[in-house]
């Protein structure tokens, strides 16, 4: 199979030949610990493990990501205001006022390069006027929205043998970014009218910039990029996502399974076991990461959700950590039960952090390749 056919198969509870091996990706703390524990200087680490398992590297062709931006365009000039008490004051692109250690350069603020706390101070969009100045960044066809090879990006597409995909941020992630997640839900409760307002907004936006997309090529997966959880529950209640978030979702999801696209993904750190029903109502079918450490046991999902959700993670990162026959336990305890059915591509449940060793991290790719059919 190719690595398109392979994806698609498992996700779609079909029958791959084997599962596609994601075992997680470091940040860049962890790179510069494994660099100390045995991973060589100015390899990628992705082929240099594959290389120590013995497994030849398959990534497919003409696959990825088309290039297409849906953030704002322009951004706010990214600035340091002010830089005190070991921390920076930053403005960063997105127009929020953010403090970060001077530890770090302020790159870190919106990148999910490693595991830094970040602390808001002000967010965009406080009043109205703020509102209409902000939707001026978001035009459709602004210039730089699509790369100047688009037409060509697409014809490679059609014949590729890799996965391609887009992604964006789903109504409640993008008004959080606008009004933060304090403003937003006291504006949920004091303001709903503009709540409604905006999230239709982003509904058009995002509907009519991955329209040329979704006209030209038959993608493999549409990712909803919706963080809306903390450690036991939902950050809204379900009241507050019917309202304000399924709309968006129910004028998506048609566009995008109409263009033949199979997978439609939602990631979302946290608990979400009460966000999937939700999810599935809407016609989402694949979720991550999956965050044991909040509460989600996939075990207990596959048997009060079936096969009407698919999922991607879910391997406790906590337990990786611990290496040995804590590790073991935890990719026995889920992996082969939702690989007999299907739709489950194992891997660690977030981003991979510096406490998960490079020994430690060898040994359950091995193991997690034994599992996926690779070994």
């Amino acid at each position: 199979m190719t690595p398109r056919q392979r994806y698609c198969e498992t996700l779609l509870f079909g029958t791959p030949d084997r599962i596609p091996f994601q075992p997680g990706s470091p940040r860049v703390s962890t790179l510069a610990v494994w660099r100390q524990q045995g991973l060589p200087e100015g390899v990628y680490w992705y082929d240099y493990l594959l290389e120590c398992l013995g497994i030849a590297p398959d990534h497919g062709r003409g696959g990825g990501d088309p290039g297409v931006s849906f953030r704002m365009i322009p951004t706010f000039e990214e600035k340091v205001l002010e830089h005190r008490d070991g921390h920076y004051i930053v403005q960063d692109w997105m127009g929020a006022i953010t403090e970060i250690s001077d530890r770090y350069d302020y790159t870190y603020i919106r990148s999910a390069k490693d595991f830094v706390t970040r602390k808001w101070h002000r967010f965009p969009v406080q009043t109205r006027d703020d509102w209409e100045r902000m939707k001026e960044r978001y035009d459709p066809r602004a210039p730089g929205r699509f790369p100047a090879d688009f037409e060509e990006r697409c014809a490679r597409m059609k014949e590729r043998t890799g996965v391609a995909w887009i992604y964006f941020n789903g109504p409640f992630w993008q008004m959080r970014e606008w009004c933060g997640l304090e403003g937003l839900c006291v504006l949920m409760a004091d303001d709903p009218e503009w709540v409604e307002e905006m999230a239709t907004f982003w509904m058009e936006f995002v509907s009519q910039t991955m329209a040329p997309i979704l006209e030209r090529v038959e993608l493999d997966r549409v990712c909803i990029s919706e963080d809306m959880a903390y450690k036991a529950h939902s950050m809204i209640s379900p009241a507050m996502i019917r309202r304000f978030l399924m709309p968006c979702y129910e004028r998506w999801i048609p566009e995008i399974k109409k263009s033949g696209c199979p997978i439609i993904d939602m990631d979302s750190d946290g608990y979400i076991g009460e966000l999937i029903p939700l999810w599935i109502e809407a016609g989402i079918n694949a979720c991550c990461p999956v965050e044991v450490a909040a509460g989600n046991d996939l075990v207990e999902y596959r048997r009060r959700f079936g096969t009407r959700m698919a999922y991607t993670g879910g391997i406790d990162k906590r337990a990786l950590a611990k290496g040995g026959a804590v590790m073991e336990a935890e990719l026995k305890r889920v992996i082969p039960p939702l690989l007999k059915e299907g739709g489950y591509i194992p891997g660690c449940d977030h981003g991979v952090p510096p406490d998960i060793s490079w020994p430690n991290f060898l040994a359950y790719a091995r193991l997690l390749a034994q599992y996926t059919g690779w070994l």
